[in-house]
């Protein structure tokens, strides 16, 4: 029960299939994302563009084992949110969001996504 407590709250932070650039600051007020336990802005917030369903694969056969970690074997399409300004609190933190596709690294449990460590860079 606990990985899907988990993984509801991995996708409320990290899934987002019509994600964009320009919406950091509006869906992470809107989602109440912080810094764990507190009220503080999180430095960098990711969203993949992808459903749950496509992400979950990951912790199955659309991934790799890597350390403690899973990476997904494809690439996902990605908006990474950068604080902007330091030390801000929600509501007011500002960030500037950055499209990107690069590889996904994320912790499973029970066949339940519950952790974004980071993303990969694709090297050809």
């Amino acid at each position: 029960r606990h990985g899907q407590e988990r993984a509801v709250q991995f996708i409320e932070q990290h899934i987002n299939t019509r994600m964009s650039a320009d919406r950091c600051d509006a869906e992470i007020t809107r989602r109440g994302i912080a810094q764990t336990n507190s009220n503080d802005c999180k430095e960098t917030n990711t969203f993949i563009r992808a459903n749950t369903g496509v992400v979950r694969s990951v912790c199955g056969n659309a991934g790799v084992r890597d350390g403690g970690f899973t990476r997904s074997l494809q690439p996902f399409d990605l908006v990474v949110c950068k604080l902007r300004n330091q030390g801000a609190r929600l509501p007011r933190c500002n960030y500037r969001g950055q499209i990107t596709t690069r590889y996904i690294k994320i912790k499973c449990e029970q066949g339940y996504p519950v952790h974004f460590e980071g993303d990969i860079m694709l090297v050809d």
